[in-house]
């Protein structure tokens, strides 16, 4: 039987179909690229105008953010003193009670518990932020002033706390995922010497899951910096230089809210410095996302 000549019509149809698609996905990846460039173009070119104004060390080292008041003062110390506040706080609860969760669903819960919490907790990451801030306001705060009367009605604490829990389903998930590929060997052979689960989870597990999990550490804390609605109600938007939790604060992220709102001309230094304090806020979370990327690289561990 002779064999029949291959069908170059279907065989160049199909060549035709995958250059479309690969075309349709260059767009897609070249998109998003200029998106990013844009952005940053957009930062960079308002940054340099504000800064042709204002000293960058005037910027950086000065103790007053006051740049919508008659009496102009451009400190970003406060604003970036009550961003890593609120990071600082929300770690602390974040990454320990996040980690915990991400061992229990990876080394002690039965397949049908994990099926059912992991996607329960992943739901924290769906609520709405502004419903995270009135929480705070209306349910947190109330608590702490009962405890420490002394308490602003907008706080650091408050901001901090429901943040942290905001960000346990970026840690927990992350990290579960980190330690779940983590290979059944190890463990089977730690087991084999004697070894409790306990002692499996804490010194063959998580050491060989470290990588994914400072990742996912530094990730979160990127998220708590960029947070904006929910610290922006609960903690107020008072640019206040303190290390007290219990006294009103502002972010970063609070404060373009509030010079966004309409009320500085397009153009004037006050809108400038809307751009100022999005470059700094990008430049921190970037150099957060290259150290994440670095602690992954350096720190992988390469299972056969």
């Amino acid at each position: 039987m002779v064999p029949s000549a291959p069908d170059l019509s279907f065989r160049s149809g199909r060549n035709r179909n995958e250059r479309i698609i690969g075309a349709i996905l260059f767009l897609c990846a070249a998109l998003s690229t200029l998106v990013t460039v844009g952005i940053v173009g957009v930062l960079l070119t308002q940054s340099f105008a504000f800064f042709r104004q204002v000293s960058v060390v005037e910027f950086l080292t000065s103790t007053q953010w006051t740049p919508l008041f008659q009496d102009k003062n451009f400190g970003i110390l406060p604003l970036a003193a009550g961003s890593f506040l609120i990071a600082g706080g929300a770690a602390i609860i974040a990454l320990p009670t996040g980690l915990l969760a991400a061992v229990y669903l990876s080394e002690y819960a039965a397949h049908r518990t994990r099926r059912i919490l992991k996607p329960l907790l992943e739901i924290l990451a769906g609520i709405p932020t502004v419903v995270y801030g009135y929480f705070a306001l209306t349910f947190i705060t109330p608590i702490l002033r009962s405890i420490w009367p002394e308490t602003d009605v907008f706080n650091a604490a408050s901001g901090a706390i429901v943040v942290g829990v905001m960000i346990i389903p970026t840690v927990a998930s992350l990290s579960e995922d980190a330690l779940s590929a983590v290979p059944d060997t190890l463990r089977q052979g730690a087991y084999g010497l004697g070894a409790t689960k306990l002692e499996v989870s804490t010194r063959v597990v998580i050491p060989g899951a470290l990588s994914g999990i400072l990742a996912s550490f530094i990730l979160a804390i990127s998220r708590a910096i960029g947070e904006t609605m929910a610290v922006t109600i609960a903690a107020g938007n008072l640019p206040n230089l303190t290390l007290n939790p219990m006294e009103s604060i502002q972010t970063m992220t609070a404060y373009i809210v509030q010079a966004s709102l309409g009320d500085t001309p397009q153009g004037s230094l006050a809108h400038q410095t809307l751009y100022a304090v999005g470059l700094t806020l990008f430049l921190i979370t970037l150099s957060m996302n290259v150290v994440s990327q670095w602690i992954l690289g350096r720190f992988r561990e390469e299972y056969e």
